[in-house]
Order: structure tokens, then sequence, then C-alpha cells
């Protein structure tokens, strides 16, 4: 009754005090809590965008029994604050057991709110007085493998903390972390990974078409970037001397070898203008060879088709371009003896690498195409589909006698980001070999790996790749092998094999990829070559460095590049253009004809170092009734013409009635294909008039009268001088000389030596060999006119037909 009360009534006094007493102190933990919350929070939030940890290093990378752990790198304080009492910590963190873990925990390797781990103790850290606002400190830190509590082999997270106090959080706290992964393998492995490590020796488009007009055929780069690439600290120049002390598989793209090689000898740089300037890194281009064939002896060697073709546009836009494919199987034929002939060593031809290892069906069809029956894939693209626990053998059987060498996508992107600063590519070189480690731990079962990085990494990139392959190569669960034997291992029964469908193909490299016009363009030069290269007398000279460019326009290094690779193409195009524009017919003006017929000349001209033939010129008359050319509408002649020459060829032409005939030149080929601009020019025919025909037949029969005349005249002299070569008269008197004598029938007077008589005197035309023929056939008594022995006339004697008009035409 009385708590009844109690509870229904007012309380007294002294019941109240007792009340509020007992629930203050019910409350009082919880209240305290409440008052911790506002404060902790922002601790942590703070500490996460006011210091940062920078792990610069840690050797061994992955450590062994017996090893000290040396990690070194730098806090920084972003704050606005001081940060006193400050040190540095190491963390020991949990064994993680798969792959995916491991991904997980690189993606909050600064996360304050994951945990934090377990420090390894006070005697292993650094300490800082003060760490003020912007600056930043350096510190490393070693500590015995033994000291770190490692139990069974694995992977481990390992972090480095900063902790300290800020004159708004007076207490000791965690104000900055960066977590990386501890490989741990104490001992040689009962099974080891075959890792195959591509190491690729890849480089953009640098060799333009245009060759000089010497017998060498100096090459033309468009700009000096190869040299820089391969001088000493040159990105291509530190591939060559990472790779060298590493156990990898070179893939080299011959069309990187085949420009280097040009650079050992004369070569020229294009400007921006369209001059070129001489090269001289011919030094530089000779020891990089040397170098590299020193690096690849009794190394593995694979060499990609020449300029390393665009194999997913190929498959995707051009396909359905006459052509193409033929162009891809070009460029298989021409790598192995590239590769041979500059390094001395035989490759193998017999890969095919989509960009990214990205491939669908239409992608592995025309890979195999031009003889790979070998395509490198990547796991992000052919997904296991099949539910293995582990990570299967790259090998894979995807029928029609092609394998599919699958590499591993975690541990080829590994080395893809920004790695110019020494942390991040700290962090990047222990994920890889965490990623390794959990890999081989998987199962018992021995599996080969293939890792296919980027096809052209950094400098950095590079650095960072060959520390994380020295470590593994030294590691007790991996060991070196060979791409050939990688594709020959034994493939899991359980792996996939099944092609992903083209809708699965990444949409972000389909818009990296060469349009179909590209494809159309590259078919038009092709043509334009194969049209060109059957006039020329030494066809290598332009088949060999078209053929080449033709390959670079299909190059995957094109890839985010799209103006500058429709610049190119069109480079080539237009230089191929004025080289055949080099061979041409000369323009002609009207040319008259003023008779029945004449010969037209048309003249071709070839300004090429070399020369052509296999031309035909054809002559077309757009009036045949009017002006026939060689009997018919048209007629055609062969043409050879010399290097740096013009020929003129001569067409016979009759004309049938008077006016203008457009007449149409054009050079073909011997297979009928048209050469070169047509050349248009008129004709104007003008017959001869009966006027002119009556001048001219006047003309004739006066010249026949003159000539009668002359005869006549002279038949009677001579018989005049045979009566007086009978002797004296009668009375011997001897009467050539005597005055009076006789006139010739014309009424002249007879000629006379003015001398002796004598048929033999000095003064006797005859001594001089002019004796007329009448003369002959009078002392001979012979009726013949003519005698063999007598002088043959100064002139022909004209005939009595009319004079040809058949004339030479100029232009």
């Amino acid at each position: 009754m009385a708590e009844a009360a109690d509870f229904q009534g007012t309380p007294s006094p002294a019941r109240r005090w007792l009340r509020r007493t007992g629930a203050l102190l019910a409350g009082a933990p919880l209240l305290a809590g409440l008052m911790q919350l506002p404060t902790a929070a922002p601790a942590q939030a703070a500490g996460s965008d006011t210091v940062s940890v920078a792990l610069d290093s840690l050797s061994p990378s992955a450590p062994s029994d017996g090893d000290t752990l040396t990690v070194a790198g730098t806090v920084t304080n972003n704050g606005k604050q001081a940060v006193t009492d400050a040190h540095v910590d190491l963390r020991m963190g949990s064994l993680l057991g798969t792959r995916s873990e491991i991904d997980t925990a690189a993606q909050h390797s600064d996360d304050l709110q994951s945990s934090l781990g377990t420090e390894v103790g006070s005697k292993y850290t650094e300490d800082f007085d003060s760490l003020g606002p912007g600056v930043a400190e350096h510190f490393s830190i070693s500590v015995p493998v033994d000291k770190l509590d490692l139990g069974q082999d694995g992977v481990y997270q390992f972090g480095v903390s900063l902790s300290g106090k800020t004159s708004a959080q007076q207490w000791d706290q965690v104000l900055g972390i960066q977590r990386t992964f501890l490989p741990w393998q104490s001992s040689e492995a009962d099974t080891k990974t075959k890792t195959t490590y591509l190491w690729p020796l890849i480089s953009t488009v640098h060799v333009t078409a245009k060759t000089g007009a010497g017998e060498l055929q100096t090459p033309v780069f468009q700009n000096d970037d190869l040299a820089k690439e391969i001088s000493p600290g040159g990105r291509l120049a530190q591939m060559l001397a990472l790779g060298k002390d590493l156990d990898v598989t070179w893939v080299i793209d011959p069309d990187l070898l085949a420009s280097v090689d040009a650079m050992t000898r004369s070569y020229r740089i294009q400007g921006a203008d369209g001059t070129t300037t001489a090269g001289t890194h011919q030094a530089v281009a000779k020891q990089f060879l040397v170098d590299l064939q020193d690096a690849v002896t009794d190394r593995e060697v694979v060499a990609l088709p020449f300029a390393d073709p665009d194999l997913a546009s190929l498959a995707h836009n051009g396909t359905s371009v006459t052509g193409s494919l033929s162009h891809l199987k070009d460029a298989t034929d021409v790598a192995a003896t590239t590769v041979k002939t500059v390094l001395h060593v035989t490759p193998s031809t017999d890969f095919a690498w989509p960009v990214n290892g990205a491939v669908d069906p239409s992608i592995i069809k025309v890979a195999t195409s031009a003889g790979a029956d070998k395509v490198i894939a990547r796991s992000d693209s052919l997904q296991e589909t099949g539910g293995l626990t582990y990570t299967p053998s790259a090998a894979r059987p995807i029928g029609g006698g092609t394998t599919a060498v699958v590499a591993d996508a975690r541990l080829s992107t590994a080395f893809g980001g920004d790695l110019t600063h020494a942390d991040s590519s700290t962090l990047a070189v222990q994920q890889f070999l965490a990623q390794s480690l959990a890999l081989n731990t998987q199962t018992d079962k021995q599996r080969s790996i293939v890792v296919a990085p980027q096809r052209m990494p950094s400098a950095s990139q590079a650095q960072a790749m060959a520390t994380a392959i020295t470590a593994l190569q030294n590691s007790n669960w991996s060991e070196s092998q060979d791409l050939a034997a990688a594709a020959k291992a034994k493939p899991d029964p359980g792996a996939t094999t099944k092609i992903p469908s083209s809708s699965a193909y990444p949409s972000s490299l389909r818009k990296q990829e060469l349009p179909r016009t590209a494809f159309e363009q590259i078919a038009r030069t092709q043509d334009k070559l194969d049209n060109f290269q059957v006039i020329l007398t030494d066809q290598s000279r332009v088949v060999t460095p078209f053929g080449r460019a033709i390959n670079r326009e299909m190059s995957t290094s094109w890839r985010g590049s799209g103006s500058e690779a429709d610049s190119f193409r069109t480079s080539v195009e237009s230089w191929l253009d004025d080289l055949i524009s080099q061979v041409k017919l000369i323009d002609k003006s009207e040319t008259k004809l003023s008779g029945r017929s004449a010969t037209i000349p048309v003249t071709v001209q070839n300004n090429l170092v070399q020369g052509v033939s296999h031309l035909v010129l054809r002559l077309t008359s757009s009036m045949p009734t009017r002006l026939e050319i060689g009997g018919n509408p048209y007629y055609e002649q062969p043409v050879e013409v010399s290097g740096g020459h013009s020929q003129s060829v001569k067409f016979s032409t009759a004309a049938n009635a008077n006016g203008r005939v457009e007449v149409t030149a054009q050079l073909y080929t011997e297979d009928g294909q048209k050469y070169g601009a047509p050349v248009s020019f008129d004709v104007k025919v003008t017959e001869v008039t009966p006027t002119v025909m009556l001048v001219i037949g006047g003309g004739v029969l006066l010249l026949v009268l003159a000539g009668f005349r002359m005869y006549t005249q002279r038949k009677r002299a001579a018989a005049r001088r045979a009566d007086e070569d009978d002797g004296p008269d009668e009375a011997g008197e001897d009467t050539s000389d005597t005055p009076g004598a006789p006139e010739t029938p014309d009424g002249s007077a007879a000629e006379s030596s003015g001398g002796t008589g004598d048929a033999d005197g000095p003064g006797n035309p005859a001594t001089h060999g002019d004796r007329l023929p009448e003369e002959s056939v009078a002392r001979s008594g012979a009726d013949d006119p003519e005698q063999p022995s007598d002088p043959t006339p100064d002139t022909a004697p004209e005939s009595a037909d009319p004079s040809e008009t058949g004339e030479r035409v100029d232009r």
C-alpha cells in the first residue's frame, strides 16, 4: 500500500532526491560514451585527410626466414595543425586467404576505418617531436622477419601508420596509414607455379613512306622521337637494359627493328613545313641494336606481324573491305625475315596478340588467318564459367587446331597505372607478388600462368615490372617458363574454352578501333600501288617502302590517336599520287593537218629515277569518220621511257573530211588499266583544195616541158659533134674552128671548147667527168640514151606525180 501510494502520489522530497541521484549514476556511462563520440569520429576523419603515409620501398619484397625487412617512406602533414609526439609504427594485419580479398584490401589501403592491425612493437618505430603543417619527413625502419610473428605461408596485410596528437585532439591516435601486402613463403613450395612473363619491345609508327631518290633510298622519319626512346635513359633503352637480366619472353614488333636499323645509316627527319633535315643518331641506333642482339641471345623471341596490326579493328571493320586480310598475311611473312636479319635469331611467328587480350569469334578468325595458331587472350575476356576454385593453366584448345593462351588479368594489369612515384610503384609490386603467391596456394596442382602486360610500358612501369619479376624469380613459389612451353602445357579439363560473343567485346576498346573508312583508304592506296608497280623496271624501290607503310597504317599504336592515323594515311596516299604523276603525258595545243595524212607525235615524260615500261599509249579520235588514227578510230603503241627522260610516240593519221576533231591520248598498263590523266587536244583538218591541186599540177607540167626541151637540145648537139668527129673534109681542111659554124636547130651556135678540138684536152669537159650522156651515145654509135659509166646527176629526176603531203606535226 505504501509503495502504491508513493508511486501514484506526489513523492516526498527525500524520495525525489534519491531517485534523481540513482538516475544520474545509472546514466553516467552512457553520457560518457555520448560525449566521446563527437570527438572520436572527427579524429579519424581528420587523420585520413590530414596526414598521408607514403611507402616508398619495402625490401625484400618477398622475405624468407632469416631476412630483415626494411621499410622506408615519407609521412606528410597536410593539415593546418602541427602533429606532436608523432611516431611511425609497423603493423601486421590478417592473413588473406583468396585473391578477391587481396583486391578488396588494395581498394582500402589508406582507410582508417578498417582494421589497423597489430603494432609490431615500440622497438621498431621512428619518432618525430613535431610534424608541422606541410612538412614531410622521411622514415626508415628495419625489423627482423622473425619479429613479425608470421604464421603459416600466405599473404599478409602489412601497414605503416603515423600516430600523434594535435592541439584539437590531445590524445594519441592514428592519423594516417598505408597498407600493403607481405607475401610469406618460408621455404620452397612443394608445387611451384610456372610463370611466363612477356616483355614487349614495341613502339609507335615513326617511318613515313617517303624515301630519297638516291640508290640507297634514304628513309624519312616523321620526327626524332625514336632517337629519344633508344637513347640512354629513354623508354626503350630502359626496357632493353632491364629486360636483359630477366628470364622473360621477348615480344618484338619487327617495325621497330627495321626503323632502328634504318637509323644506323643515312636518314632524314621531316619538319612541320615539309622540309627534311639529316638525322644524326646513327651511333645511338647501332649501339641499341648491338645491346639488343646480346640481350636476346639464347632467349625466346616472339615476332608480331610487321607494325603490330590491330586485329580487332581488322576483324570488326576491315574484313568487309576487299584485300584487307592480305595485308595481315604480308605483315606476318615479312616479320620473321626482319627479326632474323637484324637480330640474327629465328623468332616464333605462331602467336597473335589482340589488344588487351580481348577476343570474340571474328577476332580469333582474323588472328589465325595469317598462319598463327595461338592467340594470346586475357582472363577478363575469356572468363571462367565452370566454377573452378583455382586459376587454371593458360592453354585452352578452342577448336580448329587453335590454342588460346589466356593471360592472367590481375597479374597482367598490375602495372598499368601511374607509377612515377615510388610509393605507387612499391604498392604495385607488392600486390603483384601477393596475387602470384595466392594463386600458387589455391591448389597443389601445378599450373602454367602467363602474364601479358600493356604493349608499351612507360619507363617507370618497366622499372616496377622488373622489380616484381626479379622478386618472383627469386621466390620460393614460382619458376620461369617460355611462352611456347606454356602454350603446349596440358590444359585443365574444367577450364572454359568458349569464346565470348561479339556483344561482349568492351565498348571502350571498340571506340578506339580504326573505322571502315580507314580500311577503304588503305584499299584505295593499294590499288594505286598495284597499278603503278607494273610499269616500273625496279619495283622494289616503290613496293617495299609503300608496302611497309600500308602495314603501319593498320598499327595497334594508332588507338586513341585517330587524327594522327588519318594524317598518316593521307600522307602515304598523297606521296604515292605524287610519284605516279611523275610519269605523264605532256599537254598538247591545237594541231593543224593541211593534207590527207600526217604524223602526230605525243610525248611521254618520266621524271622518276628509274625507267618505266609495260605501258601502252592509246590515241583516240572522237570522229573517226573525219580523222582516222592508224586506220582505226584509235591506235595503241608500247611505251618505254628511261628515268629522267621523255619519249615522243608518233601516230599516223588519215583525214577524210575537213573540220575540227578532238583527239585523246591516254596511257594504259599492259593489263588494260588506265594510267594517269588523259590529254585531249584538237586536230584541225584542212583537205587539199582544187585550186591548190591546179597550181601543183601546173608546176609539174612546166617541169615536164622544161625537161623535154633540154633533152631535144642535147640530142641535136650530140648529133652535130658526131659529124665533126668524122675528120677533115676532102680538101684535108679542119673546119672545127671555121668561123660561121652552123647553128644548132634551135638557133644557138654550136658549142666550142676554144681549144684544138682534142677530146681529152684540158679545156674539154670530159676531163672533169661532166660528159653529157648524149655525147657518149654519139661516140659509141649506140642508141641507148645512157651508159653505166655516165656521171650521176646532182639531183634526182623529178617525178611527175603530185608530191606527198605527209608531214611531221609537232606540238
